[in-house]
């Protein structure tokens, strides 16, 4: 398996978003940012892969929404199967 994944793909995968579209809208509206290490950045194309690790902001969500990816999924699964790719982050984190 792919040890990264379109960041779109993540996101519909794991039902945070209803559409592949959804998604790829959501990353061009900029309202996604990409924390991996030390480093935050505004995604600006659907393609940024993401991995393991990484942490995921929707900044257009209210209230703000992060996870932190658990897993990358070779299908849309179940809601049960995608709620164990991603743990939500705490403001405290």
């Amino acid at each position: 398996m792919n040890d990264r994944q379109r960041v779109d793909v993540w996101m519909w995968r794991a039902r945070l978003t209803k559409t592949r579209t959804a998604a790829s809208q959501l990353v061009a509206a900029g309202n996604v940012r990409l924390m991996r290490g030390n480093l935050s950045r505004r995604l600006e194309k659907a393609a940024t892969e993401v991995e393991i690790g990484d942490d995921i902001v929707f900044a257009g969500a209210s209230p703000l929404k992060a996870v932190r990816i658990l897993a990358l999924p070779s299908r849309r699964g179940p809601p049960a199967e995608a709620r164990a790719l991603y743990r939500e982050l705490d403001a405290d984190e």
